[in-house]
């Protein structure tokens, strides 16, 4: 009788621990914890859990107001609450029914989602045996009370998740080298400039294509592209469309940021004109779920890099990309056609990509002047005789090659046939003359998988590559 008492106690003991747990607790997804960054000057989304039909206060300590909510039947619940200029650090507290949770050393500032691949995932510290140029002792230096670090722990599911494994870290050596190089980088090049607290959120997975970071909805638009089945068993591959959308970004929708950076592309090389379109797809899918408008996004354009013989030459992903940054507003490509590596995928200079994702979100999104912020762009071919006349936008004060030869340019006639071309810098412009070519028709600027750019604009910014012909 004695035991059958104790296992009556201890049943319902369990069921009020769990009871509490499951329907009374006060919970929120992890991107909300102590040293998180929100964004400033704005209306910010707080969201969780709790009992259900109850009331949820969250009190902010820059203006000591409170925002209530009420939880639905399934316990959920969602506010928004006014953040002040930047600065901190300050408390969140949110409670429900007696239960609270005070979020410390919180942090208002420039929130930033930085996601992509592995150049995107590649850390501080670099990769075993591939190096960060520089690195050691940037982490060295690195502590830094007003940058605050997110990494979004790898996870896929065809079902969209409410929340994700990570944490808000604080800006300390340790921390800093396991973090992404390329996030890093650009977040302290915007504190350098704004005097201001920045977040990083890093969500990136080496290796994966476009398709897996867009959402069910987001896919939809594309006929090329294959809808998962949702009832699979088994293991499933990241690369299945949805499935990092649905672990890793939708976590997260909803909560402020100001804009998003990214590096991808290497694994969507072989399909060219699709990738033209998905780029800019899946940034209107992201600005659709987070419904905050159309918020800066900018990219890294990838490297030069020799794949092989094996697939397309990567100039037409290249191409993709150049083409995806004037497909739709508030959009920027950052070009490193100077920095790659014949045998590394992952350049070491990861400061080159970041700078000028920075110079892109200064100019245009934070409104700083008084310097470049992207490459010399094409802007008219003329062909007199044998000599071809390109002018370039983004050159108004002109284009060097830094004292170098120019020696990226091929020239061809209606027979298509490719020959290099003596290429020469000149007022307004590059010049090209090939004897081999009687009648020019088309120009190609590095067009190649493998090759150092040796084009810029005076304020030292490159040029993408580039061809004025459409021949397969």
């Amino acid at each position: 009788m004695k035991r059958f008492f104790s296992f009556l106690i201890t049943v319902a003991i369990l069921f009020v621990i769990t009871t509490s747990v499951s329907f009374g607790e006060v919970k929120l997804p992890a991107i909300f914890s102590n040293n998180m960054v929100l964004q400033q000057k704005s209306e910010v989304a707080v969201w969780g859990t709790a009992a259900k039909n109850s009331t949820i206060k969250v009190t902010t300590s820059w203006n000591n107001k409170s925002y209530s909510a009420r939880t639905g039947n399934d316990g959920t619940w969602k506010l928004k609450v006014a953040t002040p200029v930047a600065g901190g650090p300050y408390e969140v507290t949110v409670s429900g029914d007696g239960k609270a949770v005070k979020f410390q050393n919180v942090l208002i500032g420039e929130v930033w989602v930085c996601s992509g691949q592995s150049n995107m995932e590649m850390p501080v510290k670099g990769y075993k045996s591939q190096p960060v140029k520089g690195s050691n002792e940037d982490i060295m230096l690195s502590s830094n009370p007003s940058i605050r670090l997110f990494t979004v722990q790898k996870d896929k599911s065809l079902q969209e998740k409410n929340d994700f494994i990570g944490d808000w870290e604080t800006c300390e050596p340790e921390n800093v080298s396991e973090f992404s190089a390329t996030a890093y980088y650009y977040g302290l090049m915007l504190y350098k400039a704004l005097k201001v607290p920045v977040g990083l959120i890093n969500t990136s997975w080496g290796g994966t294509r476009i398709e897996p970071w867009m959402s069910d909805e987001g896919i939809k638009k594309f006929n090329f592209v294959t809808p998962p089945d949702k009832n699979k068993e088994g293991e499933l591959s990241p690369q299945t469309p949805t499935v990092l959308f649905n672990a890793m970004i939708n976590p997260m929708v909803g909560y402020g940021i100001k804009g998003a950076i990214w590096y991808q592309g290497e694994s969507n090389r072989n399909e060219p004109d699709n990738y033209a379109l998905l780029l800019p797809g899946m940034i209107e899918n992201w600005r659709s779920e987070w419904g905050i408008g159309d918020f800066p996004f900018y990219y890294v354009q990838i490297a030069p890099y020799d794949y092989g013989t094996a697939g397309l030459n990567s100039a037409f992903l290249r191409e993709a990309q150049l083409k995806a940054s004037t497909a739709i507003p508030n959009i920027g490509m950052a070009t490193i056609m100077d920095i790659g590596e014949k045998d590394c995928i992952h350049p070491s200079d990861k400061k080159a990509g970041s700078r000028r994702l920075a110079y892109l979100a200064l100019a245009n999104t934070y409104g700083k002047k008084g310097f470049a912020s992207s490459g010399p762009v094409l802007k008219e071919m003329t062909v007199s005789g044998q000599v071809v006349k390109l002018t370039f936008n983004n050159a108004d004060n002109g284009l060097t090659s830094f004292g170098k030869e120019l020696s990226c340019f091929e020239i061809a006639g209606a027979n298509k046939i490719f020959y290099p071309a003596k290429a020469s810098i000149v007022a307004g412009g590059v010049t090209l003359f090939c004897p081999n070519v009687a009648e020019p028709v088309a120009v190609r600027y590095a067009f190649k998988d493998f090759i150092v750019g040796d084009l810029f604009n005076t304020e030292g910014l490159p040029a993408s590559s580039f061809r004025t012909d459409d021949w397969k």
